[in-house]
């Protein structure tokens, strides 16, 4: 073969090379999204963050045409989910939807499997679900003021339950605690459900709870509801004040569920999620659904998210270190 004709067959040789590199990469490079999404829950079925993660999933995987699959890991607090998806790689298919617990465990654990803000990718803020402070009828408070005053006036008699150390409805009543300067008495419980089973009881006189787990209670006079702790007052409880215009300046407390990847997924991603959710959560029907739940849907930026979330984190380092807590 001549010399001419050998550098003919290498010329057509490196073209079809070429033209099969380039096939492999627009394979590779297919639009996001082109496989099952991968959902992961930080909590058990049944909570919050479970109802805001299946209220999208359904709807996101209409709209970006491939399923949206959600999977529990609850335990520790959240920490097992999010460390799942910490060590996820960052390609926009393993997400985690958690709780503001991923903003006060920094504070509250010791050696986390991963770092809260550095390793995770904000999307979007989905749910605000302000708790509810109520008291005991036999606590003859009314308002928050009246509270106030009697804290004052019997310092360390008066106790308040939560759902566990280190919860938001622990951290609340911390919050209100040094905001207003009086001395009430954690009585930690092993969930929500005992916690309010035994303020019913009288056992202890108050707590910041989750509302759905008491607005029945309250409209039954088993309870007394006296403010929700979020920026302002909850359609499904509008006759309650925020705890800031019962005079607590400051306060404004949120068990929000919000969506986040691994860091280092491709903004594309990131943006066309939180794009695609923004609109779910805008939707009429939606919204009722949420009420019931004792939530708000939200639905922001990444960047006011990642904004939202360094502030809390921020926030509820200030009140763990004010309340003399340790990290476990």
């Amino acid at each position: 073969m001549g010399t001419r004709a050998a550098k003919g067959l290498s010329a057509r040789a490196a073209c079809a090379a070429l033209a099969l590199g380039g096939f492999a990469l627009a394979a590779n490079a297919q639009p996001y999204p082109s496989k099952p999404i991968r959902v992961i829950v930080a909590f058990a079925p049944g909570g919050i963050a479970d109802f805001a993660a299946r209220s999208v999933s359904q709807k996101l995987s209409e709209s970006l045409g491939v399923p949206v699959i959600v999977e529990n890991r609850a335990g520790a607090g959240g920490i097992t989910g999010a460390e799942v998806v910490a060590k996820s790689p960052p390609d926009g298919y393993t997400l985690l939807v958690t709780s503001i617990s991923h903003t006060i465990n920094p504070s509250v654990r010791k050696n986390l499997p991963f770092d809260a803000v550095r390793d995770f990718a904000p999307v979007t803020l989905i749910a605000d679900a302000p708790n509810f402070l109520v008291v005991h009828p036999s606590l003859p408070a009314r308002t928050v003021k009246d509270l106030v005053a009697l804290a004052r006036a019997a310092p360390g008699e008066i106790s308040y339950a939560s759902s566990g150390a280190g919860t938001s409805t622990h951290l609340s009543g911390e919050l209100f605690r040094s905001l207003v300067r009086i001395d009430i008495v954690h009585v930690p419980y092993k969930g929500g459900g005992p916690a309010v089973i035994d303020l019913v009881g009288g056992h202890v006189q108050m707590m910041f709870s989750t509302l759905p787990s008491v607005l029945q209670q309250v409209r039954a006079g088993k309870l007394r509801g006296l403010a929700v702790t979020g920026a302002r007052r909850f359609p499904a409880a509008n006759e309650f004040p925020t705890m800031i215009e019962a005079g607590v300046a400051s306060f404004e407390v949120s068990g929000w569920s919000g969506l986040f990847a691994p860091a280092g997924t491709p903004r594309e991603a990131v943006t066309r999620l939180a794009a695609e959710i923004g609109k779910i959560l805008r939707a009429p029907e939606l919204k009722e659904r949420f009420f019931v739940q004792g939530a708000e849907p939200v639905g922001n930026t990444p960047d006011e998210f990642a904004a939202f979330v360094r502030s809390e984190i921020a926030k509820w380092k200030k009140v763990v270190d004010a309340s003399g807590m340790r990290a476990e």
